[in-house]
């Protein structure tokens, strides 16, 4: 995996979990943080699969 990839991950993971911490603090946004973090997640995924797809 490269840096963009890992990079991409962790941060989408870190949104997911800020959301969830939010969302214990009834935060507005927290939903929005969450899904923001999912994106980031669904594009590190893409780019993965784009990597392994131009490999071969």
């Amino acid at each position: 995996m490269t840096n963009k990839v890992v990079s991409f991950f962790t941060f989408g993971l870190f949104l997911i979990v800020a959301g969830a911490i939010s969302k214990l603090f009834d935060y507005s946004q927290s939903n929005l943080l969450m899904a923001i973090g999912l994106v980031f997640e669904l594009l590190a995924a893409l780019l993965f699969a784009w990597q392994k797809v131009n490999n071969k």
